[in-house]
């Protein structure tokens, strides 16, 4: 009953992505921008990058503390380390490559952090009715931390995912800076 939002944010991206190769435009500075071409410039920057940061940075940082936190051996008979990566290491390289290869638009900070900031605060209501429903925490390191703790590890999740965002659009500025300046001037 439980599929990673991240994992669906990618399948979402990646099909908006696909859509867009076909009917939007992957120029960077066309003339009128499709609709397509916004909404996968807005989850690329708002959701995509930040959260597949946030996860294979999260998920490999506790692995390496302890793995039994977030990936308990007794999963190894039923989900192989290829797929795991799959999970939680190809995420990071791919939209690290998609971030190199394709020019996007960052929309308005307040409207990317305000996005981002909607939708970890929804996933933290989903992790609750989960874990209210179910009577288990969806990520096992969620079990050991005492309610104080959980609440210093949300807080620190959302600000360093907000913090990814920051990142992910100081990258974009300094990989696309050439195209950026271009269209700076066109809109002077």
């Amino acid at each position: 009953y439980f599929l990673p939002s991240f994992q669906i944010i990618q399948a979402l991206y990646y099909t908006i992505s696909l859509v867009n190769d076909f009917v939007g435009s992957n120029e960077v500075m066309p003339k009128k921008t499709p609709l397509i071409r916004k909404i996968k410039d807005y989850m690329m920057t708002t959701f995509a990058f930040p959260i597949a940061l946030n996860v294979g940075i999260t998920f490999w940082g506790l692995y390496a503390v302890d793995r039994e936190l977030v990936f308990p051996r007794v999963l190894d008979a039923v989900f192989p380390s290829w797929l795991n990566h799959i999970m939680h290491t190809n995420i990071v390289v791919f939209i690290v490559l998609e971030m190199f290869i394709s020019f996007r638009s960052y929309p308005s900070r307040f409207k990317g952090l305000a996005g981002l900031s909607a939708f970890m605060l929804a996933y933290l209501v989903w992790l609750h009715v989960i874990k209210h429903y179910s009577g288990v925490w969806v990520y096992p390191v969620l079990e050991v931390l005492q309610l104080p703790q959980r609440i210093v590890f949300f807080i620190g999740s959302l600000v360093f995912t907000l913090g990814l965002y920051m990142f992910g659009e100081v990258l974009n500025n300094l990989v696309w800076s050439k195209e950026l300046k271009m269209a700076q001037r066109k809109h002077k």
